[in-house]
């Protein structure tokens, strides 16, 4: 996959994807996205893309569907960069009392942000499997994962979209140095777990090219 000069790059998801851009002058935040930005603003100076980061902390993918109008179909972007599904998850282990997306429910929902965005826009989609919950390869969080994991990889194959391995590879890093935090509390990114998702997305970008 290839970008040209002046294309759009939409980011949605959640707070994985926020990652801090409601304290950032230019709304990039400090995480993958950001850094996805610098390099391509340094690598590739001349191609002048646009990103745009829509995370927004605590979503699931109901709540994606609430605003995919405004935040994904009105921007009319020539790239679109989806990474949700862990909230879907962890709110079932820190919030069993609340209404639950699960994973039929999500992938039907999912497949419906896809249908729109195939009907109104003429975006390119990169669908990012969701990271991890916990450290711990085998814990509660990441069985759990499993299922809508395959709802994305199904939908990447349906929709004719990217699908960056994301789960894939922290799985592969905390299988090599399993004292190796890539999160703050089991979900959210440290630095290293910033850089992996960044890198593992370049690399699916451009095995593609």
């Amino acid at each position: 996959m290839t970008f040209a000069e002046g294309e759009t790059i939409v980011f949605i998801g959640d707070s994985i994807t926020e990652d801090g851009r409601y304290e950032d002058h230019e709304g990039l935040g400090r995480g993958y996205v950001r850094l996805l930005h610098d390099y391509f603003m340094t690598e590739f100076p001349k191609l002048h893309l646009q990103i745009i980061n829509e995370g927004i902390g605590g979503q699931r993918i109901t709540d994606l569907q609430e605003r995919w109008q405004t935040d994904v179909i009105d921007h009319q972007p020539d790239w679109l960069s989806i990474s949700i599904g862990i909230n879907d998850v962890w709110r079932q282990l820190d919030s069993p009392e609340i209404e639950q997306v699960y994973p039929d429910q999500f992938e039907d929902i999912y497949r419906t942000l896809l249908t729109d965005v195939k009907r109104e826009t003429t975006a390119k989609i990169i669908l990012m499997e969701p990271t991890i919950i916990e450290e711990d390869p085998e814990s509660e969080g990441n069985r759990l994962l499993m299922p809508y994991l395959e709802s994305v990889n199904k939908l990447a194959e349906e929709f004719d979209c990217l699908c960056v391995p994301e789960h894939e590879q922290f799985q592969r890093v905390l299988r090599a140095q399993p004292e190796k935090a890539l999160t703050t509390d089991g979900v959210h990114m440290t630095s290293v777990g910033r850089m992996l998702m960044a890198t593992t997305w370049l690399k699916a970008v451009q095995s593609k090219s």
